[in-house]
């Protein structure tokens, strides 16, 4: 229970301190709104930004007992459901991410497997 608070306590910081960035192009202001928009979200990014505390840069850290996704057999689909519902000790991302979002990770996670 600990653990799925200080995970939970993490995962609020760093959306918190995420979501409100702003880039500078040409003179002005784009918002990362904005930016997704045009160019669809960036599931690497978002992966860094949510779910590197449990699974590790790589994939295959493994703290709090999240998955190896190195390894990991779970289809796009599969892993589109774990992500938005959630698995055992992780949490659900539906209420955080958007669909456009979790599929974006989803597809970035296909990349770390060996």
């Amino acid at each position: 229970m600990k653990q799925l608070f200080f995970f939970m306590l993490i995962a609020g910081l760093i959306w918190a301190c995420g979501e409100t960035s702003t880039e500078k192009t040409n003179g002005t202001e784009n918002t990362t709104a904005q930016t997704e928009v045009k160019e669809g979200p960036d599931g690497e990014k978002i992966y860094k930004q949510y779910c590197i505390t449990c699974h590790g840069l790589y994939g295959d850290m493994g703290a709090s007992g999240a998955f190896n996704l190195t390894t990991s057999a779970l289809s796009l689909d599969e892993r589109v459901l774990v992500i938005t519902n959630g698995r055992n000790v992780m949490t659900p991302f539906k209420d955080l991410l958007s669909e456009e979002k979790i599929k974006a990770v989803a597809e970035y996670t296909l990349k770390l497997k060996k």
